[in-house]
Protein backbone atom coordinates (compact mmCIF):
# COMPACT_ATOMS: atom_id res chain seq x y z
CA UNK A 1 0.00 0.00 0.00
CA UNK A 2 0.94 3.66 -0.67
CA UNK A 3 -0.06 6.76 0.95
CA UNK A 4 -0.67 9.57 -0.85
CA UNK A 5 -1.25 13.58 0.27
CA UNK A 6 -3.53 15.19 -1.96
CA UNK A 7 -2.06 18.84 -3.12
CA UNK A 8 -5.02 20.59 -2.99
CA UNK A 9 -7.06 19.05 0.61
CA UNK A 10 -3.90 17.86 2.07
CA UNK A 11 -6.20 14.57 2.60
CA UNK A 12 -3.89 11.07 2.96
CA UNK A 13 -5.37 8.31 0.58
CA UNK A 14 -3.75 4.70 0.87
CA UNK A 15 -3.56 3.15 -2.60
CA UNK A 16 -2.51 -0.12 -3.74
CA UNK A 17 0.64 -0.49 -6.47
CA UNK A 18 -2.10 -0.50 -9.28
CA UNK A 19 -3.79 2.29 -8.52
CA UNK A 20 -0.66 4.23 -8.00
CA UNK A 21 0.67 3.30 -10.82
CA UNK A 22 -2.42 4.24 -12.73
CA UNK A 23 -2.22 7.90 -10.89
CA UNK A 24 1.80 7.61 -11.90
CA UNK A 25 1.29 7.49 -14.70
CA UNK A 26 -1.46 10.04 -15.45
CA UNK A 27 1.08 12.44 -13.92
CA UNK A 28 3.61 11.10 -16.24
CA UNK A 29 0.73 11.36 -19.60
CA UNK A 30 -0.23 15.28 -18.37
CA UNK A 31 3.65 16.44 -17.81
CA UNK A 32 4.61 14.74 -21.41
CA UNK A 33 1.90 16.47 -23.02
CA UNK A 34 2.69 19.98 -21.25
CA UNK A 35 6.18 19.71 -22.16
CA UNK A 36 5.36 18.63 -25.59
CA UNK A 37 2.63 21.21 -26.33
CA UNK A 38 5.33 23.70 -24.65
CA UNK A 39 8.49 22.53 -27.13
CA UNK A 40 5.73 22.68 -29.84
CA UNK A 41 5.09 25.84 -29.15
CA UNK A 42 8.72 26.89 -28.96
CA UNK A 43 9.52 25.16 -31.76
CA UNK A 44 6.85 26.78 -33.91
CA UNK A 45 8.25 29.83 -32.61
CA UNK A 46 11.94 29.42 -33.67
CA UNK A 47 10.85 28.12 -36.98
CA UNK A 48 9.01 31.37 -37.32
CA UNK A 49 11.76 33.52 -36.20
CA UNK A 50 13.93 31.59 -38.19
CA UNK A 51 11.58 32.16 -41.20
CA UNK A 52 11.10 35.89 -40.66
CA UNK A 53 15.33 35.74 -40.41
CA UNK A 54 15.91 34.16 -43.40
CA UNK A 55 13.35 36.67 -45.63
CA UNK A 56 14.96 40.00 -43.80
CA UNK A 57 18.53 38.44 -45.14
CA UNK A 58 16.58 37.62 -48.59
CA UNK A 59 15.37 41.03 -48.30
CA UNK A 60 18.40 42.50 -47.67
CA UNK A 61 20.27 40.04 -50.19
CA UNK A 62 17.47 41.14 -53.10
CA UNK A 63 17.90 44.62 -51.74
CA UNK A 64 21.98 44.44 -52.01
CA UNK A 65 21.35 42.88 -55.59
CA UNK A 66 19.06 45.91 -56.94
CA UNK A 67 21.87 48.43 -55.67
CA UNK A 68 24.38 46.75 -57.64
CA UNK A 69 22.10 46.32 -60.80
CA UNK A 70 20.99 49.82 -61.01
CA UNK A 71 25.05 50.67 -60.31
CA UNK A 72 25.68 48.27 -62.60
CA UNK A 73 23.31 50.04 -65.26
CA UNK A 74 23.86 53.59 -64.61
CA UNK A 75 27.77 53.00 -65.04
CA UNK A 76 26.61 51.27 -68.47
CA UNK A 77 24.41 54.02 -69.10
CA UNK A 78 27.09 56.64 -68.59
CA UNK A 79 29.57 54.47 -70.84
CA UNK A 80 26.79 54.43 -73.68
CA UNK A 81 26.60 58.07 -73.35
CA UNK A 82 30.24 58.58 -73.15
CA UNK A 83 30.78 56.78 -76.10
CA UNK A 84 28.06 58.68 -78.22
CA UNK A 85 30.00 61.60 -77.46
CA UNK A 86 33.39 60.23 -77.86
CA UNK A 87 32.39 59.68 -81.71
CA UNK A 88 30.51 62.47 -82.06
CA UNK A 89 33.83 64.13 -80.75
CA UNK A 90 35.62 61.96 -83.33
CA UNK A 91 33.12 62.94 -85.78
CA UNK A 92 33.79 66.02 -85.55
CA UNK A 93 37.44 66.20 -85.58
CA UNK A 94 37.32 64.31 -88.54
CA UNK A 95 34.89 66.47 -90.08
CA UNK A 96 37.23 69.55 -88.82
CA UNK A 97 40.52 68.19 -90.02
CA UNK A 98 39.00 67.54 -93.55
CA UNK A 99 37.60 70.75 -93.90
CA UNK A 100 40.69 72.41 -92.60
CA UNK A 101 42.95 70.18 -95.08
CA UNK A 102 40.77 71.00 -97.75
CA UNK A 103 40.93 74.81 -97.02
CA UNK A 104 44.69 74.60 -96.88
CA UNK A 105 44.60 72.22 -100.57
CA UNK A 106 42.52 75.58 -102.06
CA UNK A 107 44.61 78.22 -100.21
CA UNK A 108 47.43 76.26 -102.21
CA UNK A 109 45.86 76.30 -105.09
CA UNK A 110 44.88 79.64 -105.04
CA UNK A 111 48.82 80.24 -104.35
CA UNK A 112 49.96 78.65 -107.01
CA UNK A 113 47.57 80.21 -108.96
CA UNK A 114 48.38 83.58 -108.26
CA UNK A 115 52.17 82.79 -108.23
CA UNK A 116 51.86 80.90 -112.44
CA UNK A 117 49.85 84.20 -113.19
CA UNK A 118 52.91 86.33 -111.66
CA UNK A 119 55.58 84.16 -113.33
CA UNK A 120 53.66 84.07 -116.57
CA UNK A 121 53.40 88.16 -116.53
CA UNK A 122 57.10 88.19 -115.59
CA UNK A 123 58.31 86.13 -118.35
CA UNK A 124 55.98 88.36 -120.65
CA UNK A 125 57.19 90.86 -119.65
CA UNK A 126 60.93 89.94 -119.49
CA UNK A 127 60.94 88.21 -123.38
CA UNK A 128 59.00 91.60 -124.24
CA UNK A 129 61.87 93.58 -123.58
CA UNK A 130 64.38 91.13 -124.72
CA UNK A 131 62.88 90.46 -127.95
CA UNK A 132 63.08 94.43 -127.84
CA UNK A 133 66.35 95.11 -126.77
CA UNK A 134 67.30 92.62 -129.85
CA UNK A 135 65.16 93.93 -132.50
CA UNK A 136 66.91 97.24 -131.43
CA UNK A 137 70.55 95.97 -131.27
CA UNK A 138 70.42 93.53 -134.83
CA UNK A 139 68.39 97.39 -136.18
CA UNK A 140 71.91 99.00 -134.99
CA UNK A 141 74.40 96.34 -135.65
CA UNK A 142 72.48 96.42 -139.52
CA UNK A 143 72.89 100.00 -140.02
CA UNK A 144 76.20 100.24 -138.80
CA UNK A 145 77.53 97.35 -140.79
CA UNK A 146 76.02 99.00 -143.79
CA UNK A 147 78.31 102.08 -143.23
CA UNK A 148 81.61 100.14 -142.47
CA UNK A 149 83.84 98.32 -144.15
CA UNK A 150 84.80 94.48 -142.89
CA UNK A 151 87.73 95.78 -140.55
CA UNK A 152 85.95 98.94 -139.47
CA UNK A 153 82.96 96.49 -138.53
CA UNK A 154 85.55 94.62 -136.23
CA UNK A 155 87.64 97.69 -134.85
CA UNK A 156 84.30 99.12 -133.86
CA UNK A 157 82.80 96.22 -132.10
CA UNK A 158 86.30 95.84 -130.31
CA UNK A 159 85.97 99.42 -129.16
CA UNK A 160 82.23 98.92 -128.04
CA UNK A 161 83.34 96.43 -125.68
CA UNK A 162 86.06 98.02 -124.50
CA UNK A 163 83.79 101.32 -123.97
CA UNK A 164 81.15 99.02 -122.32
CA UNK A 165 83.65 98.00 -119.87
CA UNK A 166 85.23 101.07 -119.06
CA UNK A 167 81.43 101.93 -118.24
CA UNK A 168 81.97 100.26 -115.19
CA UNK A 169 85.64 99.44 -114.67
CA UNK A 170 85.37 101.95 -111.90
CA UNK A 171 83.15 100.72 -109.98
CA UNK A 172 83.08 96.84 -109.97
CA UNK A 173 86.38 95.82 -111.62
CA UNK A 174 88.94 98.52 -109.92
CA UNK A 175 91.63 96.38 -109.57
CA UNK A 176 90.95 94.69 -112.95
CA UNK A 177 92.98 95.21 -116.42
CA UNK A 178 91.75 95.22 -119.90
CA UNK A 179 93.54 95.95 -122.49
CA UNK A 180 94.03 94.76 -126.23
CA UNK A 181 97.12 91.63 -126.71
CA UNK A 182 99.72 93.32 -128.27
CA UNK A 183 102.37 90.78 -127.53
CA UNK A 184 102.83 88.70 -130.69
CA UNK A 185 105.74 86.67 -130.07
CA UNK A 186 104.06 83.40 -130.16
CA UNK A 187 102.97 84.25 -134.45
CA UNK A 188 99.17 85.35 -133.17
CA UNK A 189 97.69 87.46 -130.67
CA UNK A 190 94.45 87.89 -129.92
CA UNK A 191 92.48 90.81 -129.05
CA UNK A 192 91.69 92.06 -125.48
CA UNK A 193 93.01 89.95 -122.12
CA UNK A 194 91.11 90.47 -119.86
CA UNK A 195 92.91 89.50 -115.90
CA UNK A 196 91.60 90.78 -112.41
CA UNK A 197 93.49 90.37 -109.05
CA UNK A 198 92.67 90.18 -105.17
CA UNK A 199 93.90 92.37 -102.07
CA UNK A 200 97.42 90.38 -102.32
CA UNK A 201 98.24 91.34 -105.48
CA UNK A 202 97.33 87.70 -107.24
CA UNK A 203 94.96 87.39 -110.59
CA UNK A 204 92.57 84.88 -109.78
CA UNK A 205 90.82 84.79 -112.65
CA UNK A 206 92.04 85.38 -116.62
CA UNK A 207 89.89 85.33 -120.21
CA UNK A 208 91.56 85.97 -123.89
CA UNK A 209 89.02 88.26 -126.08
CA UNK A 210 88.23 87.88 -129.38
CA UNK A 211 85.89 89.83 -131.64
CA UNK A 212 84.77 88.76 -134.55
CA UNK A 213 82.41 90.42 -137.19
CA UNK A 214 81.73 90.94 -140.60
CA UNK A 215 79.33 93.18 -143.23
CA UNK A 216 76.79 91.62 -145.03
CA UNK A 217 78.04 92.19 -148.35
CA UNK A 218 81.06 90.11 -147.46
CA UNK A 219 81.56 87.22 -150.35
CA UNK A 220 83.12 84.62 -147.68
CA UNK A 221 80.72 83.72 -144.70
CA UNK A 222 82.94 82.73 -141.92
CA UNK A 223 81.63 80.83 -138.66
CA UNK A 224 82.30 80.81 -135.10
CA UNK A 225 83.86 77.75 -135.09
CA UNK A 226 86.48 78.68 -137.27
CA UNK A 227 88.22 80.63 -134.62
CA UNK A 228 87.86 78.34 -132.06
CA UNK A 229 91.37 76.43 -132.81
CA UNK A 230 93.35 79.54 -133.17
CA UNK A 231 92.03 81.06 -129.97
CA UNK A 232 92.47 77.94 -127.65
CA UNK A 233 95.98 78.65 -128.81
CA UNK A 234 95.95 81.95 -128.20
CA UNK A 235 94.50 81.57 -124.53
CA UNK A 236 96.88 79.00 -123.82
CA UNK A 237 100.07 80.89 -124.90
CA UNK A 238 99.04 84.08 -122.92
CA UNK A 239 98.41 82.04 -119.77
CA UNK A 240 94.82 82.70 -119.63
CA UNK A 241 92.02 80.47 -118.01
CA UNK A 242 89.17 80.74 -120.51
CA UNK A 243 88.45 81.88 -123.92
CA UNK A 244 85.87 83.82 -125.04
CA UNK A 245 84.70 84.62 -128.85
CA UNK A 246 82.34 87.99 -129.22
CA UNK A 247 80.65 87.77 -132.57
CA UNK A 248 78.24 88.69 -134.81
CA UNK A 249 78.85 86.20 -137.00
CA UNK A 250 76.15 83.57 -138.10
CA UNK A 251 73.48 86.52 -136.88
CA UNK A 252 70.32 83.65 -138.04
CA UNK A 253 72.15 80.59 -135.72
CA UNK A 254 69.27 79.66 -133.21
CA UNK A 255 72.01 78.42 -131.21
CA UNK A 256 74.37 81.41 -130.90
CA UNK A 257 71.64 84.02 -130.71
CA UNK A 258 70.44 82.36 -127.38
CA UNK A 259 73.15 84.69 -126.31
CA UNK A 260 75.45 82.75 -123.82
CA UNK A 261 76.65 79.50 -125.90
CA UNK A 262 79.71 77.01 -123.90
CA UNK A 263 81.68 75.26 -126.71
CA UNK A 264 84.16 73.43 -123.92
CA UNK A 265 83.26 69.93 -125.96
CA UNK A 266 85.40 71.54 -128.49
CA UNK A 267 87.95 73.39 -126.12
CA UNK A 268 88.00 73.77 -122.42
CA UNK A 269 86.56 76.78 -120.80
CA UNK A 270 85.70 78.24 -124.08
CA UNK A 271 82.21 80.52 -124.37
CA UNK A 272 80.91 82.44 -127.45
CA UNK A 273 78.37 85.29 -126.72
CA UNK A 274 77.04 88.46 -128.53
CA UNK A 275 77.70 91.70 -127.68
CA UNK A 276 74.92 92.22 -125.40
CA UNK A 277 76.68 89.47 -123.27
CA UNK A 278 79.63 90.87 -122.92
CA UNK A 279 79.55 93.10 -119.32
CA UNK A 280 77.18 89.92 -117.99
CA UNK A 281 79.89 87.30 -119.08
CA UNK A 282 82.99 88.91 -117.21
CA UNK A 283 80.75 89.51 -114.16
CA UNK A 284 79.39 85.72 -114.08
CA UNK A 285 83.17 84.40 -114.60
CA UNK A 286 84.49 86.95 -112.38
CA UNK A 287 81.80 85.80 -109.58
CA UNK A 288 82.42 82.39 -110.18
CA UNK A 289 86.02 82.94 -109.44
CA UNK A 290 85.93 85.12 -106.22
CA UNK A 291 83.82 81.68 -104.93
CA UNK A 292 86.17 79.56 -106.41
CA UNK A 293 89.13 81.60 -104.95
CA UNK A 294 87.04 81.68 -101.13
CA UNK A 295 86.54 77.72 -101.44
CA UNK A 296 90.69 77.74 -102.75
CA UNK A 297 91.31 79.61 -99.37
CA UNK A 298 88.97 78.07 -97.18
CA UNK A 299 90.79 74.26 -98.80
CA UNK A 300 94.88 75.50 -98.07
CA UNK A 301 93.26 76.75 -94.28
CA UNK A 302 91.83 73.06 -94.35
CA UNK A 303 95.36 71.63 -95.73
CA UNK A 304 97.12 73.99 -92.89
CA UNK A 305 95.01 72.35 -90.16
CA UNK A 306 95.40 69.08 -91.60
CA UNK A 307 98.99 69.78 -91.50
CA UNK A 308 98.79 70.54 -88.36
CA UNK A 309 96.21 67.76 -87.01
CA UNK A 310 99.02 65.42 -88.43
CA UNK A 311 101.44 66.46 -86.80
CA UNK A 312 99.63 66.11 -83.60
CA UNK A 313 98.69 63.02 -84.78
CA UNK A 314 101.96 62.04 -85.32
CA UNK A 315 103.22 63.13 -81.47
CA UNK A 316 100.34 61.44 -80.29
CA UNK A 317 101.74 57.80 -82.08
CA UNK A 318 104.82 59.26 -80.73
CA UNK A 319 103.24 59.13 -77.41
CA UNK A 320 101.95 56.10 -77.54
CA UNK A 321 104.62 54.44 -78.98
CA UNK A 322 106.47 55.41 -75.99
CA UNK A 323 103.69 54.66 -73.45
CA UNK A 324 103.39 51.65 -74.68
CA UNK A 325 106.96 50.67 -74.72
CA UNK A 326 107.20 52.14 -70.64
CA UNK A 327 103.28 50.12 -70.30
CA UNK A 328 105.50 46.91 -71.70
CA UNK A 329 108.48 47.53 -69.65
CA UNK A 330 106.32 47.94 -66.89
CA UNK A 331 104.04 45.27 -66.77
CA UNK A 332 106.98 43.08 -67.60
CA UNK A 333 108.44 43.92 -64.13
CA UNK A 334 105.17 44.00 -62.35
CA UNK A 335 104.87 40.63 -63.55
CA UNK A 336 107.99 39.39 -61.95
CA UNK A 337 107.31 41.57 -59.06
CA UNK A 338 103.95 39.39 -58.81
CA UNK A 339 106.34 36.18 -59.53
CA UNK A 340 108.37 37.10 -56.63
CA UNK A 341 105.29 38.18 -54.13
CA UNK A 342 103.97 34.42 -55.23
CA UNK A 343 107.34 32.76 -54.63
CA UNK A 344 107.52 34.61 -51.35
CA UNK A 345 104.11 33.57 -50.23
CA UNK A 346 104.40 30.12 -51.32
CA UNK A 347 107.86 30.07 -48.67
CA UNK A 348 106.13 32.10 -46.19
CA UNK A 349 103.24 29.37 -46.35
CA UNK A 350 105.89 26.52 -45.96
CA UNK A 351 107.65 27.97 -43.41
CA UNK A 352 104.04 28.40 -41.47
CA UNK A 353 103.25 25.00 -41.94
CA UNK A 354 106.34 23.92 -40.44
CA UNK A 355 105.64 26.18 -37.39
CA UNK A 356 102.58 24.60 -37.19
CA UNK A 357 103.95 21.09 -37.23
CA UNK A 358 106.68 22.26 -34.54
CA UNK A 359 104.21 23.92 -32.18
CA UNK A 360 102.29 20.80 -32.53
CA UNK A 361 105.47 18.21 -31.56
CA UNK A 362 106.28 20.99 -28.78
CA UNK A 363 102.42 20.85 -27.37
CA UNK A 364 102.60 16.33 -27.35
CA UNK A 365 106.46 17.13 -25.81
CA UNK A 366 105.02 19.59 -23.23
CA UNK A 367 101.62 16.97 -22.62
CA UNK A 368 104.09 14.08 -21.91
CA UNK A 369 106.19 16.08 -19.70
CA UNK A 370 103.72 17.55 -18.09
CA UNK A 371 102.10 13.80 -17.63
CA UNK A 372 105.29 12.39 -15.92
CA UNK A 373 105.34 11.91 -11.95
CA UNK A 374 108.29 10.48 -9.69
CA UNK A 375 105.86 7.20 -9.39
CA UNK A 376 106.24 6.82 -12.88
CA UNK A 377 109.83 7.18 -12.92
CA UNK A 378 111.11 4.92 -10.64
CA UNK A 379 108.34 2.45 -11.54
CA UNK A 380 110.92 -1.41 -12.11
CA UNK A 381 113.96 1.26 -10.72
CA UNK A 382 114.52 0.52 -6.59
CA UNK A 383 117.22 2.05 -6.90
CA UNK A 384 116.21 5.35 -7.77
CA UNK A 385 112.42 4.96 -5.82
CA UNK A 386 115.07 4.22 -2.66
CA UNK A 387 116.30 7.79 -3.26
CA UNK A 388 113.56 9.43 -3.55
CA UNK A 389 112.03 8.02 -0.33
CA UNK A 390 114.91 8.92 1.63
CA UNK A 391 114.55 12.43 0.17
CA UNK A 392 111.50 12.19 1.32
Amino acid sequence: MREIKCPHCGKLFNLDETGYADILKQVRDEAFNSELHQRLELAEREKKSDIALAEAKITAALKEEAVKKDAEIARLAAELEKSAIGEQLIVKEAISKLEKERDDLTRDLELKEAQEKLRDSQLRESHALELKTKTDEIAYYKDLKAKLSTKMVGETLEQHCEIEFNKIRAAAFSRAYFEKDNDSKAGSKGDYVFRDFDDEGTDFISVMFEMKNEADETATKKKNEDFFKELDKDRTEKNCEYAVLVSLLEADSDLYNIGIVDVSHRYPKMYVIRPQFFIQLITLLRNAALNSLQYRTELAQVKEQNIDITKFEDQLDNFKNAFGKNYELASRRFSEAIEQIDKSIEFLQKTKNSLHSAENNLRLANDKAQDVTIKKLTTGNPTMAARFKELE
